[in-house]
């Protein structure tokens, strides 16, 4: 009897288990309980942070208590198919086709903005009446503290299209340099860019909270110079991925301004970590102790290490 009884509450186990993880599976909405946060309520339910808000339609990262949030993404638009092309970039297809690199990417379930030559893309059917082409092709020389990052912006391309326009293998670009570039406007000044530092700030804040993650270069995890990446690209804008490239890459600045990158290290050698400045002599960052966290840039541990300021976008 004593053994009946127990393959009985096993299987009862089983099923109530099985029962359990079918109603997981189904669920296509979320109740926000006490204590929570978008980046626990996306880790719980294995979707990211930029999908959650996506599919909700936030605009911040702030939720409430009781608050309904959908887990599915939107299916209510036809779609027509793309095939990717060499030097292709989901932001180029997005700018081709009059749509966003977030609906790609949700429409795709795409995790990252990495594509590969033909593979099939998803596209809005309502967005593809009128491909915009761009037909104008001019050329661009390279001036004092001109970046890779500041000449695409300036000509609305990506960091990838204009190195795939100009066959370069990596960032490195000098004085004097004739670059070709596509032209969205008669006469584009590399000294205006849509840089928006307000934009880049909040972004960055919405954040706060993610572990350090060694490597990390999502909202499940950063590490720091991952962490500076994802804001960056998130706001169309390309910067190198490691500390000692946005160390070689930036303007050097004796006073950070909004958006300026810090960096911290040894005296004396090459920077290990950096933040981006965000006012009021405070830095945001992913630290190894705290993840991503606004601190000042006097704090006991960081101002001895404070290595200097480089300005990424002039």
């Amino acid at each position: 009897m004593k053994k009946q009884l127990m393959i009985m509450a096993t299987s009862a186990g089983i099923l109530f288990g099985s029962y359990s993880m079918h109603g997981l599976a189904a669920q296509t909405t979320y109740t926000v309980k006490a204590g929570e946060t978008l980046w626990r309520v996306a880790s719980l339910n294995n979707i990211t942070v930029q999908n959650l808000m996506t599919y909700n339609n936030l605009t911040s990262s702030t939720i409430h208590i009781g608050q309904q949030l959908t887990l599915n993404a939107p299916s209510t638009q036809d779609t027509v198919m793309y095939t990717v092309k060499s030097g292709d970039s989901l932001s180029l297809i997005a700018r081709t086709f009059n749509t966003t690199v977030t609906e790609l990417k949700s429409i795709n379930q795409l995790t990252s903005d990495l594509i590969r030559v033909g593979q099939t893309l998803k596209i809005p059917a309502a967005q593809t009446v009128q491909p915009i082409q761009s037909t104008n092709t001019t050329t661009y020389t390279v001036k004092s503290k001109d970046t890779l990052t500041k000449i695409a912006l300036a000509y609305h391309l990506t960091v990838s299209e204009l190195k795939s326009l100009n066959n370069l293998n990596n960032d490195t670009i000098f004085i004097g340099q004739v670059l070709k570039v596509n032209s969205t406007s008669a006469t584009p000044d590399p000294q205006q860019t849509d840089f928006n530092v307000d934009a880049i700030i909040a972004e960055a804040k919405k954040y706060i909270g993610v572990p350090y993650v060694w490597g990390g270069s999502t909202p499940s995890g950063f590490d720091c110079s991952g962490y500076i990446n994802y804001v960056f690209t998130r706001q169309g804008i390309s910067v190198p991925r490691t500390v000692a490239q946005l160390w070689a890459s930036g303007a050097a600045e004796s006073t950070p301004q909004l958006g300026d990158l810090v960096f911290f290290g040894q005296p004396g050698s090459v920077p290990t970590h950096a933040g981006i400045y965000i006012g009021n002599n405070q830095f945001i960052h992913s630290g190894t102790s705290t993840g991503v966290a606004i601190t000042d840039l006097n704090h006991p541990y960081w101002k001895p290490l404070f290595s200097g300021v480089k300005r990424i976008i002039q």
